[in-house]
């Protein structure tokens, strides 16, 4: 019995405390009330999220109508500018949903965690590589600008994340 109950406290907390919309209050609202979660879109979280995409696609068309773009290393840039756009919307649209309460077998904030962190990365050199062969391409250098900032902006999710991933997993543990 007290191992059920462990089980509610947990998805509970993992759920609610730190998730999208945390310290919003719920303002008489029931949880199950709608798919759509209406606080989401206004968290500290998706605002930040919405900033990677807009960077990220700014980044991408920079490059990809630039002239003389046929190397591999603009590939590249445009591969992981696309990859990570694509896998941020999808964690917009997880939490917009609210689909984490319905797929509780993965661990959302860790998967994010993950997520950014190798797409910081990639999108670091990715950017560098651009960056050192932009060959004064004015479309060129600002996609690498554009990358730049969208790597700073991951930094910033990167530990968003990690406080919800990993302090808040902690501080449960100890209580």
């Amino acid at each position: 019995m007290s191992h059920g109950a462990g089980l509610v406290r947990t998805t509970c907390t993992s759920s609610s405390a730190p998730g999208p919309g945390a310290g919003a209050g719920h303002r008489g609202a029931s949880p199950s009330e709608g798919p759509l979660d209406p606080v989401y879109p206004r968290t500290q979280g998706a605002l930040l999220k919405v900033a990677q995409m807009v960077t990220l696609l700014i980044a991408f068309i920079c490059v990809r109508s630039s002239p003389l773009t046929g190397y591999s290393a603009y590939r590249y840039f445009e591969v992981v500018t696309i990859c990570n756009l694509i896998m941020i919307l999808a964690f917009y649209l997880v939490h917009l949903f609210r689909l984490y309460r319905r797929l509780t077998c993965i661990s959302w904030p860790l998967s994010e965690l993950l997520h950014y962190l190798i797409g910081t990365l990639l999108l670091l050199i990715a950017s560098i590589v651009v960056a050192s062969n932009s060959y004064s391409q004015s479309g060129v250098v600002a996609g690498a600008i554009f990358g730049f900032v969208a790597t700073f902006l991951c930094l910033a999710s990167v530990w968003l994340s990690y406080k919800i991933s990993c302090v808040t997993q902690s501080t449960d543990a100890a209580v």
